[in-house]
């Protein structure tokens, strides 16, 4: 088991040694990101509800990375205990964790704001919040045992600048910010006058898009938004600037609002 700091082994990519977990690996964003994380020299565990597309995932990264280390697990991350033993099964196998990334995603809204229907927001509490609050109670320890740990929530600008149709998504993704926000203030605190040896942060998005969407509307402009390949290499740059620098930070992907 590799005990090394990220980016210190010399022999590949800055994030060589390094231990990153990724719920909700099996979208494109997912699929982005283990690719990515495998090319930066990472060990990269992914998670997702659909056995499918993870596995997608999984073996397109390691195709295209041959050497790396590459896994994926079904994880039920609504479940408090799953995620738990997701990450102390992971801790225990790698010998560390260096980063959670959070893509578990998803979005409902309505024409106006008269016409949400509060399922929505039933649904989106469970995929945007509970999904953020399990994984990051699982992760908090083995990141800050970790010695340079992130926590890293994907975030919508409409976070903090709600239309009347998307008033449940908006709100849910505020609740993640927030939740995340705290987490990177534990962090502050445990890291004292030295500061944080771990950092959470929230990387903010108008939308993704990717290059299936691309081919199914080619006249899209998709102005704003964020193509998943370049989420990943700014989830990976992350790890390149000091965790106080990182810790408790939106950081824009799009202008922001």
């Amino acid at each position: 088991m590799s005990t090394a700091q990220p980016g210190t082994s010399g022999n590949g990519g800055p994030l060589e040694g390094a231990v990153v977990a990724v719920a909700g690996a099996g979208g494109p964003a997912g699929h982005a990101a283990l690719l990515r994380l495998a090319e930066a020299g990472a060990v990269v565990v992914g998670a997702d509800a659909d056995v499918e597309r993870l596995a997608q995932g999984v073996d397109a990264a390691r195709f295209a990375h041959g050497g790396a280390t590459v896994t994926g697990d079904t994880v039920d991350l609504l479940d408090p205990a799953a995620a738990r033993a997701w990450a102390d099964r992971t801790e225990k196998e790698f010998g560390r964790i260096d980063g959670l990334v959070h893509l578990v995603g998803g979005w409902r809204g309505s024409a106006t704001f008269a016409e949400t229907d509060l399922a929505d927001w039933d649904h989106l509490d469970r995929l945007l919040v509970r999904t953020v609050q399990h994984t990051s109670l699982a992760f908090e320890g083995a990141l800050k045992r970790s010695g340079n740990g992130r926590f890293l929530l994907i975030s919508a600008a409409g976070a903090s600048k709600p239309t009347a149709g998307n008033a449940a998504y908006s709100a849910a993704k505020a609740a993640a910010e927030a939740w995340t926000l705290a987490l990177a203030d534990a962090f502050r605190k445990a890291g004292g006058e030295s500061g944080p040896a771990a950092a959470a942060a929230i990387l903010v998005v108008k939308a993704l898009v990717h290059d299936a969407m691309r081919a199914e509307r080619p006249q899209a402009k998709f102005a704003g938004f964020t193509d998943v390949k370049d989420l990943a290499g700014s989830i990976v740059d992350t790890w390149t600037r000091p965790a106080e620098e990182v810790n408790g930070k939106r950081l824009w992907l799009t202008p922001q609002p």
